[in-house]
């Protein structure tokens, strides 16, 4: 990636609400559901949600660093999601939920792991925070159906019930990044 794009992988459980809400994110180019940190080539829906894989939901972000930091990125993962249980969000749960930062440049590893240490200690969540932080390895996009879900799918029941208020949450608490 050139200096002026750069690709950040996260899971924070569900990738359909975790795409909902960089989609729109100011600065965020591209926003993709995948598949990461696992052990198989090529692994399908079915084989990660087995939880045999070790795959982790996630969407691959390519961001321009101009226009939006890692650490606003990162600030705005730890309000949608809970990075204090592990192997979980919500009702969802097996490890390809788990909360993860997957980075791709060392940068990105540094600024995750100073705002993991400096959210831990100021107390923000009542337990600590599980995010696991590595680099991204093993990385496939999710079958075609899965990518722009909630944009296809605004109404289906569980884009309503879980990522509408995550993307409402995200409009209300970075109103300043949200993309125009």
């Amino acid at each position: 990636m050139s200096q002026d794009r750069q690709t950040l992988v996260l899971g924070g459980g569900c990738f359909w609400c975790t795409e909902a809400v960089y989609v729109r994110v100011q600065g965020v180019l591209d926003v993709e559901s995948g598949y990461s940190n696992g052990q198989i080539e090529r692994p399908t829906y079915e084989q990660v949600c087995s939880g045999r894989t070790g795959h982790a939901e996630v969407v691959k972000l390519v961001y321009e660093p101009a226009q939006i930091s890692v650490r606003e990125l990162l600030e705005i993962f730890f309000v949608i999601h809970d990075p204090t249980t592990l192997n979980a969000q919500g009702n969802d749960h097996g490890t390809q939920y788990r909360s993860g930062i997957y980075f791709t440049a060392p940068v990105q590893q540094q600024v995750a792991q100073a705002l993991v240490q400096e959210l831990g200690a100021s107390g923000a969540f009542a337990r600590p925070i599980v995010t696991e932080i590595q680099a991204l390895a093993n990385y496939w996009p999710a079958e075609d159906y899965h990518q722009d879900f909630f944009e296809r799918n605004p109404h289906q029941g569980y884009c309503l019930a879980v990522a509408a208020p995550k993307v409402e949450k995200f409009r209300k608490t970075f109103a300043r990044l949200v993309r125009t």
